[in-house]
């Protein structure tokens, strides 16, 4: 194996390098270590009597490693204390050994004007304890004014799948009428949740939904499931979560105890990990919020985002009950701020490592990943170590309208899209909120990314034995292009799926991805080829100039690493540039396809470049690696002259030796019928259209003649009206008179008494 694989080697140990750990935006260095010691618990506590640390035990998720604190040094500072770790790391009983350092956290839905000036929302100052949540109410409005109320409802017990597939009456050709859609559930938001149902009513619309119905069509609702969301806290008796709450994968890694309510203030500032479980789990048909996606799935939450975060919180996080938990759902990251560059540090990364090897009984774990909200500031999420990472899958965001949203972030790594928040006429995500509320203003890539969770849950539903690998194929064999299509960035590659760094491989189409994991047949196992660039590495270049990295590989055929069928490509780059933003990166394949992997970032002033960054891409999938790659690098920004410099770079090419299964029938082949609208939508549509149609001819004759409301009034009270008694008055005394006349002829009552009576009964007429 060649040198270039050591670096592989280091990845695969856990550990990461120094370079983009997050140092750049930490606030502080804290007193904290963490130590992995040879010998158990024994030995760690005498290496840290011996050398002065107070012993706080294992770190939770990681052998032989523990936390000790340096009493003697203040709980904050400013820069780190290499001496300290370097004599840690001299006794022969220390494996390794980092210090704690603070790393802005970003939660990613709320998008804001402008990045917080202390580097992230959760300061150091954050109280940590968390007041005692208000008395549980049925029903409580928010303070967004989002859904009010104060009904007291009957509490219904969820639809099992047979009921379900009943109310339902499910024909796969025929779909699901919009009227079956809105009495499936009788949850007070299910109206609300467009991105669940075909609410098209349009022939011209694309296909508007995620298609989960017909998967409950199947019978299919989460069940057996666990999904975990790693955030600032759960409300775990909240009236549309508690019956789905699953104590046993929750922790509070902020207090170190096994409850993950969030801590209330004023603000509801922990409001995003309520809301993001929500979406995934909220009970079905309890007259209550929402349906969750997978509304019978287990739901957990791992409190992390309330206050200060390091890698030690982060990898306990990250691997906290690994052997349970299904899904990982995180949404969350470095500052979306369009100047940070930066990833796991070691305990993450071994953690999550961890995860989709050990997890689910060596199944692996799935961890969705939000791909960002830093369009605002042309950030690229390939600068987002988590995002950009094989492990996780990262899910893009799609507003109401089919439209790549304002904030959303372009990068190569992104897998699949699910639905959220877009221009301020489109509709947002409904779920659960604080204090037992709801709310229909869920936003960002923070609401797509459980989304996602709730599908893969549902697939995980369809078929237990799923790897972590076989979700990643099954995401690419079956998210559709057509319903975003109308979006600039779409491509082909040669393996035939259409790839877009918007949108990676289209919107998430639950049906299909279910459909094809029941019968689905697991993948070969995995490969990494690593191949060293050959020409140009050490090559100078400034503003204007393109300087290029060539690759020549044959796939490593004939050895263990042997790669046919490619997966993740990973571009190793070591750039030393004045302007990080500045430079933009490309990436082809043999057979042609060219991805960019880097774009530039006008906030991004650093002059630290990139040192061994992983720029990952998702968009060769299915090609084959053999040939020649080319890897650009260039400033095309205008200013004055700069110059700058490539180091080594290396590319590792993951896939395996054999297609898989689905592969071998031949290139993705897409539903042309896919935005077709079904019989039951159409008919539905058209009597939509007939009833607002009338609605509008009656608006319209309306509108016109409002202005002349007060002159037809006016004439008729004053002029028709008037007129109209004085005939009707008229008449009727006539005719009562010749009543009289008939009655009494014949010389029996004298002409002046008739006369009276007939005047009597006139004035008793009254108008």
């Amino acid at each position: 194996m060649r040198a270039g694989a050591l670096l592989l080697l280091t990845l695969l140990t856990g550990r990461v390098l120094d370079a983009h750990r997050g140092q750049e935006a930490a606030t502080h260095f804290t007193n904290e270590w963490a130590v992995r010691v040879q010998g158990g618990p024994r030995a760690a506590r005498r290496v840290a009597d011996q050398m002065g640390y107070a012993f706080k035990g294992p770190i939770p998720g990681f052998m032989d490693t523990y936390l000790m604190v340096k009493q003697d040094q203040p709980r904050t500072h400013k820069r780190a204390n290499p001496h300290l770790t370097e004599r840690l790391v001299q006794d022969v009983r220390v494996v390794w050994a980092e210090q704690q350092f603070t790393k802005p956290r970003q939660k990613r839905d709320f998008i804001q004007a402008q990045p917080p000036d202390d580097g992230g929302p959760y300061g150091g100052a954050t109280p940590r304890r968390r007041a005692e949540p208000p008395p549980q109410r049925r029903y409580s409005g928010d303070s967004d004014g989002d859904v009010g109320g104060g009904a007291l409802y009957r509490r219904e017990e969820p639809l099992d799948a047979e009921q379900l597939i009943g109310r339902l009456a499910c024909s796969h050709q025929e779909g699901v009428s919009p009227a079956q859609s809105a009495r499936l559930f009788n949850d007070e938001l299910w109206s609300k949740q467009w991105y669940l149902m075909d609410t098209r009513t349009r022939l011209d619309l694309p296909k508007l939904d995620l298609h989960v119905l017909p998967v409950y069509c199947r019978g299919i609702t989460g069940r057996g499931v666990r999904v975990t969301v790693l955030d600032d806290g759960v409300e775990t008796n909240h009236e549309d979560l508690r019956d789905n709450y699953d104590p046993e994968i929750s922790y509070d890694v902020d207090d170190g105890d096994r409850d993950p309510s969030p801590r209330y203030d004023p603000n509801a500032s922990n409001a995003h990990g309520t809301r993001c479980a929500g979406e995934i789990a909220m009970r079905a048909n309890n007259r209550k919020c929402g349906v969750g996606v997978a509304f019978n799935a287990r739901i957990g939450g791992v409190r992390l985002l309330d206050g200060e975060v390091n890698d030690r919180m982060e990898g306990t996080a990250l691997g906290w009950a690994h052997h349970l938990v299904d899904i990982y759902s995180a949404s969350w990251g470095p500052n979306d701020d369009g100047m940070t560059v930066e990833g796991p540090g070691s305990l993450a990364a071994e953690a999550m490592k961890r995860g989709v090897t050990e997890g689910r009984g060596g199944k692996g774990s799935i961890y969705v990943w939000a791909s960002g909200n830093g369009g605002t500031f042309h950030d690229n999420c390939n600068c987002d170590g988590y995002v950009n990472s094989v492990y996780t899958l990262a899910i893009g965001s799609a507003s109401e309208s089919g439209q790549f949203p304002w904030y959303g972030e372009r990068c190569a790594s992104t897998m699949a899209t699910a639905y959220s928040s877009g221009a301020y006429w489109d509709q947002m995500i409904a779920t659960t909120d604080l204090r037992n509320s709801c709310t229909i203003r869920h936003t960002g890539t923070s609401a797509a990314a459980p989304l996602a969770a709730g599908i893969i849950a549902l697939a995980l539903e369809a078929n237990p034995e799923l790897t972590w690998r076989d979700v990643q194929h099954l995401v690419a064999a079956s998210s559709e292009y057509a319903p975003l299509a109308n979006n600039t960035g779409w491509r082909q590659n040669a393996a035939g799926f259409w790839v877009n760094t918007r949108f990676g491989f289209g919107l998430l189409n639950a049906d299909e991805l279910v459909r094809q994991a029941q019968g689905w047949t697991t993948v070969p196992e995995k490969a990494v080829c690593v191949v060293d660039g050959l020409v140009g590495w050490n090559a100078s270049f400034g503003r204007g100039e393109r300087a290029a990295v060539h690759f020549r590989t044959d796939g490593c055929r004939g050895q263990p690493e042997e790669v046919n069928f490619l997966e993740h490509v990973e571009v190793v780059a070591n750039v030393q540039y004045p302007v990080r933003g500045a430079l933009e990166a490309y990436l082809t394949s043999p057979k042609g396809t060219k991805v960019q992997i880097l774009s530039p970032r006008q906030r991004d002033v650093s002059d630290q470049g990139f040192e061994d960054w992983r720029f990952m891409s998702v968009l060769t999938w299915g090609e084959p690696p053999q040939g020649e790659w080319l890897v650009e690098v260039v400033d095309k920004s205008p200013g004055e002259r700069r110059e700058g410099r490539l180091g080594a770079f290396q590319l590792l090419l993951h896939g395996t030796s054999e297609p898989p299964a689905y592969a071998k029938t031949g290139p993705r082949q897409y539903d042309p019928d896919y935005n077709r609208v079904s019989r039951k939508v159409r008919a539905a549509g058209a009597a939509r259209r007939r009833r607002r149609r009338n609605h509008c001819a009656f608006t319209s004759l309306t509108i016109f003649f409002w202005p002349l409301k007060n002159f037809f009034q006016t004439f008729f009270l004053t002029s028709v009206l008037p007129l109209f008694r004085r005939v009707v008055r008229g008449s009727r005394a006539r005719l009562s008179w010749l009543k009289l006349r008939k009655k009494f002829s014949g010389g029996r009552m004298s002409a002046t008494l008739g006369e009276h009576r007939a005047e009597k009964t006139r004035k008793s007429i009254i108008f």
